[in-house]
């Protein structure tokens, strides 16, 4: 079936020269749910009350590609709320940002249409990613001594665009990492510890093993099967890896790493074990708190 569908990406009306991925992509990129195995932790393990987790969300819709087009991208759905699910089930609340406090942005046409945990938790969220904090005056405001257990940046293409070149997000990172919070992240996400490079000389990151998406598919099938319009402007492990950070995959199989406080995945499918870890590691830090 999937060689009767189009490769050619797929126009975006509201832009010029933007588009969405190929009919031929989502058919093999996305599905109607996903691999939620049940929650990691007892519902409500958490009952304190006070820890909570910051997700630093995009507010950008395009990413301009290296021929001129532009992708519409966003945050990826199943790398946002299916992580949350074990969060929010495992009794912690969720606080929402972007760069700018105006509405995240979703990859909708990843959205898992038939996935009963992620369509709970878009219906509990749904409002706080149409009016998030402003990471400006989240920062701004003061970190220290804050209720934010951890810090998740989820995936999506989106996370190239404004994250990796904000003093904001390197200060919130930095003060994760130094203050010992939990940095999670997946897929596209880690781009955002890129911030950690501006005006420093070396990353707050430097050392950790992580796992991102692999550059081998953006440079190369996601392109030929049209899920992206041209070629990435950049390449996120390649960055990553000469700021210092060691990448443990170099395909796309669901894998996730733990390195001290920090939790990674590569890819949607690294998206349940991801949220599994991080409400499990929640608890254990809350429990000691």
């Amino acid at each position: 079936m999937t060689e009767e569908l189009s490769k050619q990406p797929t126009p975006d009306e509201a832009e010029d020269a933007a588009y969405f991925p190929s009919p031929f992509s989502l058919n093999a990129y996305t599905a109607p749910t996903t691999g939620f195995a049940g929650l990691a932790t007892e519902r409500g393990a958490y009952t304190g009350g006070r820890w909570k987790v910051l997700v630093l969300a995009t507010d950008e819709r395009y990413l301009l590609m290296g021929n001129g087009s532009m992708f519409s991208t966003g945050n990826h759905p199943v790398e946002t709320l299916l992580p949350l699910h074990h969060v929010l089930e495992a009794g912690f609340d969720v606080e929402i940002v972007t760069l700018t406090g105006e509405p995240a942005k979703f990859e909708w046409w990843a959205y898992p249409g038939e996935d009963e945990a992620v369509a709970a938790t878009w219906t509990t969220l749904r409002d706080r990613w149409r009016s998030p904090r402003s990471l400006i005056d989240v920062v701004d405001g003061g970190l220290d001594d804050s209720d934010y257990l951890a810090v998740f940046v989820p995936g999506g293409h989106g996370a190239l665009n404004g994250l990796p070149d904000s003093p904001y997000v390197r200060d919130l990172l930095e003060w994760a990492m130094n203050d010992d919070r939990l940095v999670v992240s997946l897929c596209h996400g880690p781009a955002a510890f890129l911030a950690t490079t501006l005006d420093r000389e070396s990353s707050v990151f430097d050392g950790y093993e992580v796992c991102v998406f692999p550059d081998s598919l953006d440079a190369g099938q996601n392109v030929d099967i049209g899920y992206l319009p041209g070629p990435m402007p950049w390449l996120l492990a390649e960055k990553l890896a000469e700021n210092g950070l060691r990448i443990a995959n170099d395909d796309m199989s669901g894998a996730c790493t733990t390195d001290r406080n920090v939790i990674t995945g590569d890819s949607p499918l690294a998206a349940d074990e991801l949220g599994r870890r991080m409400a499990t590691a929640l608890v254990e830090r809350a429990e000691k708190a």
